[in-house]
Parts: C-alpha cells; sequence; structure tokens
C-alpha cells in the first residue's frame, strides 16, 4: 500500500468573474501539493457522479457532517470521481455541493496511481475508482477505509467503511 498520495495534475474549471457570456468559466491545473501540502484533508472516490449510491448516500453525507469535519481539524473534504470536470461541476449543481469540492480525475491518473482504478465494464462506465476514503495529513496517507471485494467488473458496489460516519467516528476516536 502506498503511504504518500501520487503527484498529478488534475484539469478543474474554475469561474473567472472577468469573463462574459453564459460559460465564465477557464481551465485550471491543480497539483497534488495545491490539495494536500500542509493540510489535513479527508477524500473520497467513488465510482461515478450521478450513479445512485454516490448521490443519494455517499456525498451528500460527507457534505451534511462538513462542520463536524472541520470541528476535527480537517482543512478540506474532497470527493475525487474518474469524471470529467463538465460533469462533476454539473453533478455538484444538481447535489447542491456547497462544502466538499469535487474533483474531476478524468484521465484516472491518480485514481491509477493509488492502485484503485477498476473496470466497471459489465456496467458499460468502462474504467472507474472503486469505493474508498482516506485521511491525508501533508500528502501521507494516514488511514485508509477501502471497500471489501475490490476487483474488475464486481458484482456489487460495497458501500461499508468508506462512508462519512466511519471517517467521523475514525477522527473521534484518534
Amino acid at each position: 500500500m502506498i503511504t504518500n498520495v501520487p503527484n498529478v495534475v488534475f484539469k478543474t474549471r474554475v469561474r473567472n468573474e472577468a469573463l462574459e457570456g453564459s460559460n465564465p468559466f477557464e481551465w485550471k491545473d491543480v497539483t497534488t501539493a495545491d490539495l494536500f501540502n500542509n493540510k489535513k484533508v479527508i477524500v473520497f472516490s467513488l465510482p461515478g457522479a450521478f450513479t445512485p449510491t454516490c448521490s443519494t448516500s455517499h456525498l451528500p453525507r460527507y457534505e451534511e457532517l462538513y462542520e463536524e469535519f472541520k470541528a476535527q481539524g480537517v482543512d478540506a473534504v474532497i470527493c475525487i470521481s474518474v469524471n470529467d470536470a463538465f460533469v462533476m461541476f454539473q453533478w455538484g449543481k444538481s447535489q447542491n455541493a456547497k462544502n466538499v469540492f469535487l474533483l474531476p480525475d478524468g484521465n484516472g491518473d491518480f485514481t491509477r496511481q493509488m492502485g484503485m482504478l477498476v473496470k466497471k465494464d459489465n456496467l458499460g462506465f468502462g474504467m472507474r475508482s472503486w469505493r474508498y476514503s482516506m485521511l491525508v495529513e501533508n500528502g501521507e496517507i494516514k488511514k485508509m477505509f477501502s471497500e471489501a471485494g475490490f476487483q474488475d467488473d464486481a458484482p456489487s458496489d460495497p458501500f461499508e467503511v468508506s462512508d462519512a460516519d466511519t471517517m467521523l467516528n475514525y477522527l473521534k476516536s484518534n
């Protein structure tokens, strides 16, 4: 198991008030260092935006418990998915996500280097992330909760340990 988060560049879209028109966004590269250096961060990864468990349980509960995570000294909560920036933006809007940073791993580079990239061809998804969560301090993975049954074309999508409550209970007990 790796001990530090991979060093990658994420392709994100950010609002630029100087741009006019209906699409006031521009590309911005965000590095692993930008996200993790000198910070305590919770990361959770899921198979896809707009998918049932991700939209009804996984993201909403992290959003709901955000202030409790902050009270435990967490600087940021990041949701990573192997989706592009446009999909992640629209999903965030549809979920009314205000606190969790939705980070697109469009090429799956971060997910692959984490060792968490799996085929989901059985669902027509292609390559996606296995469901997991982790606590990262200054780029070092301190604790990881990975769902059981890691495999390509898994027959199920377990959601038992990467949830927000498991992470919050871990933080409160340490």
